[in-house]
């Protein structure tokens, strides 16, 4: 397939593929996989998520990073890994790199509310005291995207020929994360590495990434050409893209792109931003070997045989969460 060079990414409406209508359905299939083969990103509306649930969740994530960071630091769980409950600033570092990003941020993850196995696998999720309301909303939000991604990811089995429900039983109770992110002012950015971003240049380490509208401005992804393109989501949008567990099995077919968050101007450096990502993880046991339909001559095997818990354990020492 020819390369595309988006000036800015694609943007689809879910109702086309859960509407019942066979055409719709088909070019929703298309165009989705022809956007995932070039730029890894699309925008998609008529999900499940409102605006009335959207807005909440950041009114209540407002609310908690408002507290003063050692009532945070009381939610931060030694021994997690950094996989349920707070993450202090600067503890997260893109691939690669030592410089810790100008954030901080929340982790929810997968309720297991019957006898599954998998259970034994979670650590139970950490909600703030001082923020009563973060659980209900949090988890209603949790519930939404995931149900939203499910839809997503059988259009993605269809477009690679594979049965629709392929990733249903994979992505069964999933290691998926809920992360509220607060890039916090900067009143002096003296005061911070020269090298210092909000978030520095990276693939997602997960399946896909569903990300709700953010707050302000400087989401960039980088296209094939080198080129940095902005993307906002409008706020009846979820931008989605493929992560770095998909474009694994697929061989490359489908790209995980580059993205990064990029500082305001000086001036603007006081001002907050917050993002709410939902990555969408399968179960640990997923074989994320190379599925023989995206292997030929032309498109030798680029990585070895791996399960998503083994993926996700080396990517999280990477990053700096896991010692």
């Amino acid at each position: 397939m020819a390369e595309l060079l988006y000036e800015t990414i694609p943007s689809l409406d879910l109702a086309d593929f859960t509407s019942g209508d066979p055409q719709k359905k088909t070019k929703f299939v298309q165009e989705l996989g022809e956007a995932y083969n070039n730029i890894g990103f699309v925008a998609i509306r008529n999900h499940y998520l409102s605006d009335e649930l959207s807005a909440g969740l950041y009114t209540t994530i407002k609310n908690f990073y408002a507290l003063p960071d050692h009532v945070k630091q009381k939610y931060e769980i030694p021994g997690l890994a950094g996989q349920r409950g707070y993450i202090g600033k600067g503890k997260e570092h893109a691939k690669g790199r030592n410089t810790g990003d100008l954030k901080e941020f929340y982790h929810v993850g997968q309720e297991v509310l019957d006898d599954d196995p998998i259970k034994n696998e979670y650590p139970k999720n950490v909600w703030p005291d001082e923020v009563p309301e973060f659980e209900e909303t949090a988890m209603e939000v949790y519930r939404r995207l995931e149900r939203t991604g499910i839809q997503m990811l059988k259009a993605i089995a269809l477009y690679l020929g594979l049965p629709e429900s392929y990733f249903d039983h994979k992505v069964w109770h999933g290691n998926s994360i809920l992360r509220p992110i607060h890039y916090f002012p900067i009143e002096n950015s003296d005061q911070v590495p020269a090298d210092a971003v909000r978030a520095a240049e990276h693939g997602d380490i997960n399946l896909i990434t569903l990300l709700m509208g953010a707050s302000a401005d400087g989401l960039q992804v980088l296209r094939r050409d080198g080129k940095w393109i902005p993307i906002t989501a409008l706020p009846e949008q979820l931008i989605v893209n493929v992560g770095d567990m998909l474009e694994r099995l697929t061989n490359k077919k489908l790209k995980s792109t580059i993205h990064r968050v990029v500082n305001p101007p000086r001036h603007l450096m006081n001002l907050p931003r917050y993002s709410i990502p939902f990555f969408m993880h399968p179960r640990s046991e997923m074989n994320l070997a190379a599925l023989p339909s995206c292997v030929d001559e032309s498109h030798p095997k680029l990585w070895e045989d791996i399960t998503a818990g083994e993926f996700l354990n080396q990517r999280l020492k990477e990053i700096g969460l896991k010692k």
